[in-house]
């Protein structure tokens, strides 16, 4: 593991981390918990962006004053800078690959990740020793296609989870998923990317706060 960079937050000293994985180098950046961590919460990006994603940066700059390590991870194909993400095969061996990583920080791990990395979270949970899961955007079916569900992925988890859902996201409203061993909430108004319309809706701000008060509060009964 090769240590990248390292800059100061309103958190404290931000690290940048390299892993080498079985799928090539992936990369971590920490932002830590203020004072001692209770846990590490890992997230993934999805297929269609990167760590930059406005669910997965809120939740960087909230958690750490509540005493959670955020690590944002990127996936191999984005460090190597394509633009196609490979198949689910290969996103779960990079994320096998870093666990190492993030497990030797030492608090308790929670897995996570918004759309394609919350299936990666949740296909992988349970064989790496994650303490839940975290779902943000879980891509249910593909737009349109309800009867393509991925369900099965979310319900198998073996861990608790909990799934944050915009209310109108195409890959799956929070209505249509099945009844489960996991938590749910809803975004109002949002979309897989957790934007909000400007005229309806709590507003941008205020769903952002809507989705990091529910993780927090899941958190905080989980660890």
């Amino acid at each position: 593991m090769g240590r990248v960079s390292t800059a100061e937050t309103g958190h404290g000293a931000r690290t940048t981390d390299l892993v080498d994985t079985d799928a090539g180098p992936a990369r971590i950046t920490w932002h830590p918990a203020t004072g001692d961590a209770r846990a590490v919460l890992a997230l993934g990006h999805g297929a269609g962006g990167g760590i930059e994603a406005r669910d997965l940066t809120a939740l960087a700059a909230a958690l750490p004053a509540h005493g959670i390590t955020v690590a944002l991870v990127e996936q191999p194909w984005r460090v190597a800078g394509k633009r196609l993400a490979p198949a689910p095969k290969t996103l779960d061996t990079g994320w096998r690959g870093l666990w190492p990583a993030l497990a030797a920080a030492g608090p308790p791990v929670v897995a996570g990740g918004r759309s394609a990395g919350a299936r990666v979270a949740c296909r992988t949970a349970a064989e790496l020793g994650a303490r839940g899961v975290l779902a943000l955007a879980f891509p249910l079916h593909p737009p349109g296609r309800p009867e393509r569900s991925r369900a099965d992925e979310l319900l198998g988890t073996g861990v608790p989870a909990l799934v944050v859902q915009g209310g109108r996201d195409p890959f799956g409203r929070p209505g249509e998923f099945p009844p489960g061993e996991y938590r749910i909430t809803e975004v109002p108004g949002g979309d897989h990317g957790f934007a909000v319309p400007k005229k309806t809706g709590p507003g941008q701000e205020a769903a952002l706060e809507i989705l990091a008060d529910a993780v927090t509060g899941w958190l905080a009964d989980l660890v």
